[in-house]
């Protein structure tokens, strides 16, 4: 967990460059291909997330998962932004493509984050798309459907 200052809260090239940092530690022997997120929490703290895998597949964790599990454990619960970068092992940004959250991860979200919650998918902090939840998982099942 890592504070961004005041003045960098909603930066999305500053959330971009930590969703690459945190890239660089995905653990991807089987896929090759590393995922890294960053989150930004209500307060101000950053949590970065990175895929990491297992040989039997099934365990394997997202990046997006990872770092909203991270911020869950240490308490935060209310969150401003998540930025997502993705590519083949040892492509440098700018990556080639987007790497969207997978449905597992955007029903994760969905579960902390309302639907105008943004999504960023970047190739480099200067090239990015920005989505909200909403767009990325219409119709969600989410806490007030229950």
């Amino acid at each position: 967990k890592m504070d961004m200052k005041e003045e960098e809260i909603m930066d999305y090239p500053k959330l971009i460059e930590e969703a690459l940092l945190a890239r660089d530690y995905a653990y991807t022997p089987y896929s090759h291909f590393k995922v890294g997120a960053a989150l930004l929490g209500k307060s101000g703290a950053l949590y970065r997330g990175c895929n990491v895998e297992s040989c039997s597949y099934g365990p394997t964790n997202c990046a997006e998962r990872t770092a909203v599990f991270k911020a869950v454990s240490e308490g935060e619960r209310e969150f401003q932004a998540i930025a997502i970068v993705g590519g083949p092992e040892g492509e440098k940004a700018p990556l080639e493509h987007t790497a969207f959250p997978c449905g597992v991860c955007r029903q994760v979200l969905a579960e902390f984050c309302s639907m105008d919650f943004p999504v960023i998918v970047a190739r480099s902090p200067e090239d990015y798309e920005v989505y909200t939840l909403g767009e990325l998982l219409p119709k969600a099942f989410t806490p007030s459907s229950l």
